[in-house]
C-alpha cells in the first residue's frame, strides 16, 4: 500500500541548475483513499525546509486547505506507514504525517513564496500531470486488453462448438455401423 524508500535529493546551488527528475518526484506521490499525494515530509525534504516550518505554515494559512487539498492519515494507516520505516524507536515519525493532494500542493506555492519553493512545485506540477497521462495510457491498455479477451474468448467458443459437432457427427457414424460377425449372447 505504501511502497516507500527514502531518496536524498541533491539541489543545485543555483537556481538556474535547479532541476529535478520526474522520477525522483514521481517516486514521492502515492495513492491513498483514492487520491494522488504526497507526504508534508517529503514535501518539506523538497522545499529545503523542516516538515515543522512547512506544517506551521500551513497551519497559519489553514482556511486554504480544505479536506480535498490535504488530510492527515488516520492511526492505521500511519501504522501501515510507519511499517515500511526501519527507525529505532526513538527516531523517525511520531505523528502521522499531513498528506497534500495535487491541489494542496498547488496551494503551498501561495503559502511558500520561496523561489526554491516555486520551482519545486512547478516540478512537481509536472510530475502529477505526467501520471495522469500514465494512468490514462493504463486505462486505454486495460480497455485494449479487454477487447482482446473478449474476441479471444468468442474465438473459442467457436472452436469448441465446431469441435462438438465433429465428436458428435463421429459418433453418428460409429453407431451406424452394424456389427459383422456372430452375436454372443452370455
Amino acid at each position: 500500500m505504501f511502497p516507500y524508500c527514502f531518496q536524498k535529493i541533491i539541489f543545485a546551488d543555483t537556481l538556474s541548475n535547479l532541476t529535478m527528475e520526474l522520477q525522483i518526484i514521481q517516486n514521492k506521490i502515492f495513492e491513498i483513499r483514492g487520491n494522488y499525494i504526497m507526504f508534508d515530509f517529503d514535501l518539506a525534504e523538497m522545499y529545503q525546509t523542516d516538515t515543522k516550518v512547512l506544517n506551521q505554515s500551513v497551519k497559519r494559512n489553514i482556511d486554504r486547505f480544505p479536506p480535498d487539498f490535504m488530510f492527515q492519515l488516520s492511526e492505521k494507516e500511519f501504522d501501515i506507514l510507519r511499517s515500511q520505516f526501519v527507525t529505532s524507536k526513538r527516531g523517525g515519525i511520531r505523528r502521522p504525517p499531513y498528506a497534500f493532494t495535487e491541489l494542496g500542493v498547488a496551494m503551498l506555492s501561495s503559502v511558500l513564496r520561496s523561489p526554491i519553493a516555486i520551482n519545486i512545485n512547478i516540478e512537481i506540477m509536472r510530475a502529477f500531470v505526467e501520471l495522469r497521462k500514465l494512468i490514462h495510457g493504463y486505462d486505454e491498455l486495460s480497455q485494449k486488453i479487454k477487447q482482446l479477451e473478449l474476441e479471444t474468448n468468442l474465438q473459442f467458443n467457436e472452436i469448441y462448438q465446431a469441435l462438438t459437432e465433429l465428436a458428435s457427427q463421429k459418433e453418428k457414424e460409429q453407431k451406424s455401423i452394424n456389427p459383422v460377425g456372430y452375436l454372443s449372447y452370455d
